[in-house]
């Protein structure tokens, strides 16, 4: 049989699915973020191939992946090796999962929430000076269903809300570094709820919070948004005993 035949083979069971790949991926960066495989550790796709029963194309479809987030490197004679952490593409979503799904989640939330005290104010500001008049609209809605869903203890429905919201104001800004935040904010957000850290209800004051920033935004008063935005943030703080 020749290799391109046994490749077509190897990829065409659950060794090479897009399911695997996704897989083998998380389990492979998770490690990394957990510091069980250290910098400097080697890795080779052959290993990989051993590990987890995989294709060697899904094996190099992986690590090109974890060396596009610039944590491994690949040098000939050298093999797979894992980036020093200094190097990390630390806001890539991908890698802000797998950071909060080690045990050094608590260390991850707090930078994450120091992150988003800086920057989320400031967009919130920025929304109320230049959001349009459909993305005001819209904020208001959201803040609206956030509240319904919040009182009805609808977890799920209130994470794809608040998720909704805060893209959107991030998106709304008018920011293009702040908007490119949105999808590690998002991350944050569903891994707070996955991980069994948000209230079956959230707190009152953080829902209104949430309406005091789309009214501001809605009233274009940048001030008070940027206020109530740090009222949102504060609230996640205490809530999370981040100091």
């Amino acid at each position: 049989m020749s290799t391109a035949t046994a490749d077509h083979t190897d990829d065409a069971n659950d060794g090479g699915s897009p399911a695997m790949h996704e897989r083998v991926l998380d389990a492979v960066g998770v490690a990394i973020a957990a510091g069980k495989l250290p910098p400097g550790s080697r890795l080779t796709l052959e290993g990989l191939q051993q590990e987890y029963g995989i294709s060697r194309t899904v094996a190099r479809d992986t690590m090109k992946v974890l060396e596009s987030m610039n944590l491994v490197y690949s040098r000939r004679r050298v093999g797979i090796v894992v980036q020093r952490r200094e190097l990390w593409n630390v806001f890539d979503p991908k890698l802000v999962r797998w950071r909060l799904a080690s045990d050094h989640r608590e260390r991850q939330y707090s930078s994450l929430t120091e992150l988003r005290i800086a920057v989320e104010p400031i967009a919130a500001a920025g929304a109320a000076r230049r959001a349009s008049a459909a993305e005001r609209s819209q904020l208001v809605a959201l803040a609206a269903d956030l509240r319904r869903l919040g009182e009805a203890g609808e977890l799920q429905g209130f994470l794809e809300a608040d998720i909704a919201f805060h893209r959107l104001l991030l998106q709304s800004c008018g920011n293009e570094m702040f908007t490119a935040l949105e999808g590690m904010v998002a991350e944050v957000l569903t891994s707070r709820t996955r991980q069994g850290l948000m209230p079956f209800k959230p707190r009152p004051e953080a829902l209104d919070a949430h309406e005091e920033v789309a009214a501001a935004v809605a009233g274009g008063d940048a001030t008070a948004a940027e206020t109530a935005m740090h009222h949102i943030l504060d609230e996640v703080r205490n809530a999370m005993g981040l100091h």
